[in-house]
């Protein structure tokens, strides 16, 4: 196999989440060799990061053609995913995208397509649902394979946030014309689907949703900010709101792979509004011989409910928590390991792919899994509208 350490990647964007991919990849002693975006921005983030190669004015195919980059991260906004997904795979590039991987799943087709046609000798492609690389994700995902938890009932849980709770609080994705029709549901409410949908071995096949907007109405500054920025309110200007703020939604999941699983009812609370709440990815699997609860805002931790038994909380890297997770953490257990590392965790995977020739299990999210997310969105939104089930 290939050392990790001869790869090299290139980033596309400069926001809040490009620097998390570069700091994982620096840990991982992966090269980060090329930075693309505006063109102030990206010289700033070269600079501050000792990455040599700099193509301003957002020039990803000048970047592309560089033979100093072999991997692309894609962390730019939602509506710019796909064009620069195709342009790297008919460059040869491997991809890693920010969810979700498109603004439709017209355009997602496309990308999905793209991927199928290279087939085995392809570039790889991952999409950047890394909260499947939490060990407590991984570990919930082995307990449900083996029947540790019987027969799944069914999934309950939320992802809950507060940094867009008033009306001040600006970012491009409250955009439709920016990040897509879906917000809230598309920007959160995806990664508690994919974690569900990972633990489980099955894919969602039916959703009810209700989704609303509480600010109908909201300031902006006149410029662009980055996630989680503070601007002065005297200095923003109104705008119509045309994404949700939260949301509620019912999912019917199809055949598992291992058959502890099939036919799951679950439902989720979405809400980027909910105050107190800053990153609260919370969801509990429930089966006829137990049940197991875990939050991301406490990452290290996984609560397993028994009827006849005493109830346990088991810590990560104890009994219980650490075999069947042992590839994807490193740190000893009372070490919190959180959000960082899961991204770490995916990144390693993704190029353990790559560097194996493809020989690695491919845990992480697919072309195909991103296309379905977008699915998924939309059949949401349809549902809200016409307020009945929906198949995906």
């Amino acid at each position: 196999m290939t050392p990790l350490h001869h790869l090299r990647a290139g980033i596309i964007g400069t926001g809040f989440i490009a620097p998390v991919h570069i700091e994982a990849l620096k840990r991982l002693g992966i090269q980060v060799t090329a930075i693309c975006g505006s063109t102030q921005s990206a010289k700033k983030t070269a600079q501050l990061w000792g990455i040599s190669e700099v193509y301003g004015d957002y020039d990803y195919e000048a970047m592309y053609a560089s033979p100093n980059v072999d991997v692309v991260h894609i962390t730019s906004p939602n509506k710019a995913h796909v064009p620069q997904c195709l342009e790297a795979l008919a460059m040869g590039k491997h991809v890693i995208c920010e969810k979700p991987l498109g603004m439709t799943s017209t355009e997602t087709a496309t990308v999905a397509n793209a991927v199928k046609k290279g087939g085995k000798s392809g570039p790889v492609f991952a999409v950047n649902y890394m909260c499947r690389f939490f060990p407590a994700v991984l570990q919930m995902r082995a307990m449900v394979e083996r029947g540790e938890l019987g027969k799944i009932i069914h999934v309950q849980g939320h992802f809950f946030q507060d940094w867009l709770l008033h009306e001040t609080d600006y970012n491009w994705r409250v955009l439709s014309s920016e990040g897509g029709k879906l917000r809230a549901v598309g920007d959160i409410g995806t990664h508690w689907i994919d974690a569900v949908s990972f633990i489980l071995g099955a894919k969602a096949t039916n959703v009810f949703a209700h989704i609303e907007t509480f600010h109908k109405q909201r300031l902006r500054p006149k410029g662009e900010v980055k996630t989680f920025a503070k601007v002065d309110p005297k200095t923003m200007v109104p705008y119509k709101v045309d994404t949700e703020d939260f949301g509620s939604v019912l999912l019917k999941f199809g055949k598992a792979k291992h058959g502890h699983a099939d036919g799951v009812h679950a439902n989720a609370s979405i809400s980027q509004v909910a105050a107190g709440w800053k990153c609260s990815l919370g969801l509990g699997i429930y089966g006829t011989q137990g049940s197991v609860r875990w939050d991301l805002q406490q990452p290290n931790e996984i609560y397993v409910g028994r009827r006849d038994e005493p109830n346990q909380v088991r810590q990560r890297a104890t009994a219980g928590f650490t075999e069947d997770v042992a590839n994807f953490t490193d740190y000893p257990g009372g070490h919190p390991e959180g959000f960082s590392d899961a991204h770490k965790m995916h990144y390693r995977a993704v190029y353990e792919h790559i560097a194996s020739g493809k020989k690695t299990p491919a845990l992480f999210a697919s072309a195909a899994d991103g296309h379905h997310e977008v699915k998924l969105c939309e059949a949401i939104l349809q549902s809200s509208q016409s307020r009945t089930w929906v198949k995906v």
